[in-house]
């Protein structure tokens, strides 16, 4: 299937597109807000392994918007965020938001609070992750002692993003990676209690910041997505039991159809993964529905 071309808006100009999100910039730049602002659209697209898939899933974009915007509610108090407006244009309602302009860092601040996915599997090999020494037995699903921060070098779209040290992370941003790591442990500390009080366990996420260009203290600013079943890990917290993969409220759903016969694909290959089956469509988006409900006991419409 095509992708769809972003949509055309009424006062804003279309600019970029990611993975998920197209980011617009007002038409007429020559107002001060003009110049200090974005327009961020979350699109139904959805990636996995570093690809955008060919396959959209239905109100994907509209979840990951509104939860997002829940989050950054709940975490206010913690960090600043770069959330201006939800006032915009009416076709792309519910799925977008008028956010600060900031210099983004180049980094993904990931903070594990759980051993799986990459971070197992580094940890078999070498005993740590992105440079963090764990101790020895940990398993499949294990709680880490101590959330730990596992950043990753962010790659342009089709690109695949490289994990890194913290020394790493401070040779790219300078010290200002010391307020990434602490900052993002706090809000990952703080979102894994609420999830959890929930029936949620949020086993690891990312978050992005930046500063403001203007800014002369460089206080980092929240942006991107926050705490959404793509940028996150969700499993159920009845029945969690390390040694084992743990059922998910996640994307975690279409990478493990990716991976596996049914598919066909061979993700070693280089090639474009194929379409997704209707039935995985809508299992993820009832995956991504659940998860929105569960964490902030509201009915998705």
């Amino acid at each position: 299937m095509e992708q769809k071309k972003p949509r055309k808006l009424h006062n804003w100009t279309h600019v970029y597109s990611g993975k998920v999100r197209d980011i617009y910039v007002p038409a007429d730049v020559s107002t001060h807000s003009g110049r200090d602002v974005y327009l961020i659209v979350a699109s139904d697209r959805i990636s996995a392994y570093d690809y955008v898939l060919p396959t959209q899933i239905p109100d994907k974009g509209a979840i990951l918007t509104q939860l997002s915007l829940w989050w950054f509610d709940v975490l206010a108090d913690i960090v600043e965020n770069h959330v201006v407006s939800t006032d915009v244009p009416e076709e792309v309602k519910g799925r977008a938001m008028i956010t600060r302009r900031l210099n983004m860092f180049p980094i993904e601040c990931v903070v594990r609070g759980y051993l799986t996915g990459s971070g197992l599997a580094e940890y078999c090999e070498s005993g740590s992750v992105c440079g963090v020494e764990l101790p020895a037995g940990l398993q499949e699903a294990s709680q880490l002692g101590f959330p730990i921060f596992t950043p990753a070098a962010k790659a342009k779209v089709g690109g695949h993003d490289e994990n890194i040290t913290f020394a790493d992370t401070v040779e790219r941003v300078g010290l200002a990676a010391h307020d990434l790591r602490s900052t993002s442990i706090q809000l990952y500390q703080r979102a894994h209690e609420i999830a959890l009080q929930r029936g949620i366990i949020i086993a690891d996420t990312k978050f992005e910041f930046g500063v403001a260009p203007d800014s002369s203290k460089g206080n980092i600013i929240l942006a991107d997505e926050v705490l959404t079943p793509d940028s996150s890990r969700f499993w159920y917290a009845e029945g969690y039991e390390p040694g084992r993969v743990q059922p998910s409220l996640d994307k975690q759903f279409v990478r493990d159809w990716l991976t596996s016969p049914a598919s066909g694909w061979d993700r070693k290959s280089g090639e474009q993964p194929p379409e997704l089956p209707e039935e995985v469509v809508e299992k993820t988006r009832e995956r991504y529905i659940q998860a929105y409900e569960t964490l902030t006991g509201s009915h998705w419409q």
